[in-house]
């Protein structure tokens, strides 16, 4: 059930019986020395196809580019300013709008997303507002560790640093999605301090190799593998309840 692999006439007759579609959105930005580039990219991918694959309802490609500026002092990070991203998000929902899809459920990774995210719904419904028309489809968003027993399985994986970036949790979900990419890196601290920051260059200075309140080296496929589980049977709920709203 992936959009990027069907035919159009597929996407056509999936649209008889279902008129709602999910997006991952993340970001491309750095994880610490052992997390990958497009983490918040690839944990709600996976979640998302796990869980269409299960549910039978259909997923979107990846909005994997976000709100990232403040990564930039790390190499290899790509961020959108949030103007361009608001445009982008306006130019997705238009185009699935056209084609007769009525909700529309962006399942997030990336924290830093959430403002912007909120804004591009709030300019695409403005649109309809404007005109004095109802507007015809529904918009939401969740980001994938918010979801309650998700929440709690972390947890009790990682008691103690899973932290708030470059999070065990997060870095073991890229794991499961590719073994083969599992980085073992010594890193000291163990556990990263926590702290606020406020540009890219002050993010690097508190934050040098770039972790916040994390021990991702805690990480496995195994803990990435119950973590999606949890996250794809959460998030099967959510779609189906949203879906018929």
């Amino acid at each position: 059930m992936q959009l990027n692999q069907a035919s159009w006439p597929e996407v056509e007759a999936y649209l008889k019986k279902s008129k709602g579609i999910v997006i991952p959105i993340g970001s491309i930005e750095q994880h610490g020395p052992n997390g990958l580039l497009g983490t918040d990219a690839i944990c709600p991918e996976v979640i998302a196809k796990e869980a269409g694959d299960e549910a039978g309802f259909l997923v979107g490609p990846t909005f994997n580019v976000g709100s990232a500026q403040h990564h930039l002092g790390f190499t290899g990070t790509v961020t959108l300013r949030p103007t361009t991203m608001i445009a982008a998000l306006n130019d997705w929902i238009d185009s699935l709008h056209r084609h007769g899809f009525r909700r529309i459920f962006f399942i997030n990774g990336h924290g830093g997303n959430i403002t912007t995210i909120d804004a591009a719904f709030v300019e695409s419904y403005a649109a309809w507002s404007l005109d004095g028309e109802a507007c015809p489809y529904k918009l939401k968003q969740t980001s994938w560790w918010m979801f309650e027993e998700v929440a709690q399985v972390c947890k009790e994986l990682f008691p103690e640093g899973d932290g708030s970036h470059a999070t065990a949790s997060e870095v073991a979900v890229t794991y499961y999605a590719y073994p083969d990419a599992v980085k073992k890196v010594d890193m000291s601290p163990k556990v990263a301090p926590e702290g606020r920051f406020t540009d890219a260059a002050d993010y690097r200075k508190a934050f040098p190799d770039g972790r916040i309140g994390s021990d991702p080296s805690q990480a496995t496929p195994e803990k990435g593998k119950r973590i999606v589980e949890v996250a794809k049977k959460a998030l099967i709920r959510e779609v189906e309840a949203f879906f018929a709203s």
